[in-house]
């Protein structure tokens, strides 16, 4: 600041014109003195040091509660009256913006006995951290499977595969599911259907060959939450079960045989787009005559009690067994059934909740945070 007053013109000096310094440069002084810390800024300039209010509080409370002497060397102790205010100033103030636990910086430079677990609560407890942060946990909840039916048909899926080419008129195919064999029926369909229609082509193709079933789980899409659907279905006694808005899950099954059918539809029809109308039928064989993992067998033997091969039969296998023995190998089947599917919806909750949490438990009058973003 002093030599701001002059005007100074730089010029360079090579180091070859540098001689030896001259005596005066040389001066030095050997007394010893004492470095006395004044601060350069007059005292009459000097209006108070910086002092956070929360430090002086800090201070003021240490008056009241000293120190125990477990404190770790380097930190400081805060107060029980302090706490709150202190875990409240890095997490809520805009130059800090809401950090998560451990980003606060508390355990630097304070100290007490419980500052972890205070702070874990506090942040965990803000609500505008609740509002304006993604959660990065995975879904609460442990896996909770279908009941498992006692026989074929009684349980059903259905959902639809829409938005394909079209094909004989066709451009949406119904897809229903048998929850106990895993066996399923493909129905084409010119559209998306209406609740009335899409019950009509359920009694029409699927319940006229099985029998009214008990349980029907669908998706919610409108023509299964519609009133239509509900009357129709209550006439008949079938009970309505809706999955969770924006959770396929609930319905894995049937969005693993969409998944299946898709693939062999594009498999064979992949040149021809506007023909997979023709290939419904050797696509749903194709599927009831594969062996599945959780059965241990296919939908065909399931519920037949037999596996139909595609090629002739020979002469000794046209011989049909007695009545009696055909059923009593049905409900042998159907018991190895049931118990295969108890043990794969083991392995599958099992595996499941490997990666997940308890779901947790609220009572009534509980207040909540409730996600928008479906």
């Amino acid at each position: 600041m002093f030599f701001t007053r002059f005007r100074f013109t730089i010029s360079y000096r090579p180091g070859s014109l540098n001689t030896k310094a001259d005596a005066l440069s040389r001066l030095y002084d050997t007394e010893d003195r004492s470095i006395d810390p004044t601060p350069i800024i007059p005292a009459a300039k000097l209006v108070a040091p910086v002092v956070w209010d929360v430090d002086a509080d800090i201070e003021r409370a240490l008056r009241e509660e000293p120190a125990p002497p477990q404190c770790p060397e380097g930190r400081r102790y805060v107060p029980l009256a302090v706490r709150d205010q202190l875990i409240r100033w890095p997490h809520c103030l805009p130059s800090s913006g809401h950090p998560g636990i451990f980003r606060t910086g508390l355990e630097r430079k304070y100290w007490w006995p419980t500052l972890r677990r205070d702070v874990r609560f506090y942040v965990s407890s803000c609500s505008v951290c609740a509002q304006s942060k993604a959660p990065r946990h995975l879904p609460r909840g442990k896996l909770q499977p279908l009941p498992v039916p006692q026989r074929p048909w009684t349980h059903l899926s259905v959902d639809f595969l829409t938005d394909l080419p079209p094909s004989q008129g066709n451009t949406t195919i119904l897809v229903v599911l048998d929850r106990f064999s895993k066996s399923c029926r493909l129905i084409p369909l010119p559209g998306l259907p209406t609740a009335l229609q899409t019950a009509e082509a359920l009694f029409t193709h699927d319940f006229r060959h099985y029998g009214v079933p008990e349980d029907i789980v669908s998706d919610r899409g409108p023509q299964f939450i519609s009133r239509v659907w509900r009357a129709f279905m209550e006439r008949l006694g079938v009970s309505v079960s809706l999955t969770s808005g924006y959770h396929p899950e609930s319905n894995g099954q049937e969005e693993r045989v969409n998944q299946e059918v898709g693939r062999f539809l594009r498999s064979y029809c992949q040149d021809r787009p506007g023909e997979w109308a023709r290939y419904i039928p050797w696509a749903e064989i194709a599927q009831n005559s594969l062996s599945h993992s959780s059965t241990n067998m296919s939908p065909f033997e399931c519920v037949l009690g037999y596996q139909p091969v595609l090629a002739p039969w020979h002469q000794s296998q046209t011989e049909a067994p007695a009545v009696e023995e055909w059923v009593q190998r049905s409900k042998e089947t159907w018991r190895a059934v049931q118990e295969s599917l108890r043990q794969a919806s083991k392995r599958q909750k099992k595996s499941a909740d490997h990666h997940r949490s308890e779901a947790p438990v609220f009572a009534p009058r509980d207040r909540v945070w409730l996600s928008t973003r479906n």
